[in-house]
């Protein structure tokens, strides 16, 4: 995190092209992860109960608690890294404006209400579920918007 004690970023000739690489990569994860999710748990509440907790009629099994805890200890080691590390370049490159706070903590909030719903969902009651989906969406969102200004702040603004 070299970047943050950098007094201008557009100055140096190694952390630039650093950080377009990991913004880069991290709107291509978000895009990805949607993909992922729909593929292998479902985006909407009907597949992902079926995902989840099976159905008898179609003869298709729950999904296994040890699956479902390696599943979501992945997510929050990947969310942890993507929501860091995204969060301090974009307070970096945000000049300070008055809503960046607000967004880092819609991004943060909502990541983490993801994961506690997402878990709420399987230990204690499906209608969490709709919860889930709605900050699933919410911080893929917010995170692309803050991936896409960083890029652009970091690339064509005058001053950072």
């Amino acid at each position: 995190m070299r970047f943050t004690l950098i007094n201008d970023l557009k100055q140096d000739n190694s952390i630039k092209p650093i950080l377009n690489g990991l913004l880069l990569f991290t709107l291509i994860y978000l895009v990805a992860d949607i993909f992922v999710t729909q593929s292998s748990l479902g985006l909407f509440s009907e597949t992902l109960k079926v995902t989840l907790f099976g159905n008898e009629e179609e003869f298709i099994n729950p999904m296994n608690k040890s699956v479902f805890l390696e599943y979501i200890h992945a997510q929050i080691f990947f969310m942890m890294i993507i929501l860091l590390t995204l969060s301090a370049i974009y307070a970096r490159v945000s000049n300070k404006k008055s809503y960046s706070l607000f967004i880092v903590n819609t991004l943060m909030l909502s990541g983490l209400l993801t994961l506690f719903s997402f878990g709420g969902t399987y230990f204690i009651h499906p209608d969490f579920i709709h919860l889930y989906i709605l900050n699933f969406f919410l911080w893929h969102i917010t995170a692309f918007y803050m991936s896409s200004y960083s890029l652009w702040v970091l690339n064509f603004e005058k001053s950072i």
